[in-house]
């Protein structure tokens, strides 16, 4: 059956689904009320704790001169405590917080942790709103996120999108990984970094941290739940602190055999391609060359792997380390050190 099309008044086709969609009463119009209510109440919630972040850097040996950046941050506490990213204020030698009514201040940073890109930063001044922080292991793909920030200095600016993945991994700058890092289509641009993601209920679910340029809605945002443990962290002591054993290495698959013959949990571990001198891994026997399957009784299958397990707790104690030499299984002890500070 032929459908007709009728002209609109500003001259354009509207078929009879358009006609009823837009009419007035349509069930899709309480849709959209309810979203862009909830959108409304979120941003209004959550946009008096957002803060606009100006940093000064002084780069360069032989000429050095002040180099400007920037991003976004938000009140965690009523005391001037504001959470963003490392990446925002590494390095800088000045920093300055606009608040939402335009009061400008100069702040302090707090901490730094650039393995997880986070920093916490703080300023002194009266009647500051906190952001009400959620739980973000109650997130579900799919749910509707609001982002705030200040993407190219254009202060309190709000994006919404949804939930697109959970449980990515982000690499940092220094090469470690961050885990449980959300993937969101809310719009992210330069700016927006250090600033909140929120639910419908305005509370606080991730930080957002990058965005991948050339593509379109890949944003990505650490949990709030991993931003919790390192604020209060660098809040304690100023930094996070970690172990290390002093190794380079690169995932590398094992040979069937092997894997067969020793009935191993992994198919693949770390090959160390480099022993740092006077390291815990050195005095501890590993070469260049082994390929490490496991760490303190658990199987390390990749570099990331390793790395989640050097935590604090393990500093100063000998924990056993299960290695391939040639074709031979071996076990040796290590002492992991307590990192330096980054």
């Amino acid at each position: 059956m032929e459908q007709v099309l009728e002209i609109g008044a500003a001259g354009h086709q509207q078929s009879p689904a358009a006609q009823s969609a837009g009419s007035p009463g349509s069930p899709d119009d309480g849709l959209l009320d309810a979203y862009s209510r909830a959108v409304i109440q979120a941003s209004e919630r959550i946009s008096p704790t957002v803060v606009n972040i100006e940093v000064s850097r002084q780069e360069g040996s032989r000429q050095p001169g002040e180099v400007q950046g920037g991003g976004s941050g938000f009140f965690f506490t009523p005391d001037g405590f504001i959470l963003t990213n490392s990446h925002v204020v590494h390095g800088a030698s000045t920093i300055r917080v606009t608040l939402v009514d335009g009061q400008r201040y100069g702040a302090t940073l707090v901490g730094d942790d650039p393995d997880t890109d986070l920093a916490v930063i703080r300023i002194h001044a009266p009647n500051l709103a906190a952001a009400p922080l959620g739980n973000s292991q109650s997130i579900r793909v799919g749910q509707l996120v609001i982002a705030v920030g200040n993407p190219y200095g254009f202060q309190c600016s709000v994006t919404a999108g949804v939930v697109s993945a959970l449980g990515r991994s982000l690499r940092s700058r220094t090469g470690r990984l961050i885990d449980s890092v959300i993937q969101t289509d809310a719009a992210l641009n330069p700016g927006n970094s250090g600033g909140p993601l929120v639910t419908s209920r305005g509370e606080v679910i991730g930080v957002n941290t990058a965005m991948i340029m050339p593509a379109q809605g890949l944003c990505f945002a650490i949990a709030i739940d991993t931003a919790k443990f390192i604020a209060a962290a660098l809040i304690q002591e100023g930094r996070v602190r970690r172990s290390y054993i002093g190794v380079g290495g690169q995932n590398v698959p094992l040979h069937r055999r092997i894997v067969r013959f020793y009935h191993l949990p992994v198919e693949s571990g770390v090959s160390v391609v480099q022993v740092e001198p006077d390291s815990p891994a050195r005095q501890a026997g590993l070469h260049e060359g082994d390929i490490i399957i496991g760490f303190g009784g658990i199987p390390v299958p990749g570099i990331d792997d390793l790395h989640r397990l050097l935590t604090h707790d393990v500093a100063g104690s000998s924990m056993p380390m299960r290695l391939i030499r040639g074709t031979e299984k071996i076990t040796l002890f290590v002492i992991p050190a307590e990192a330096k500070k980054a």
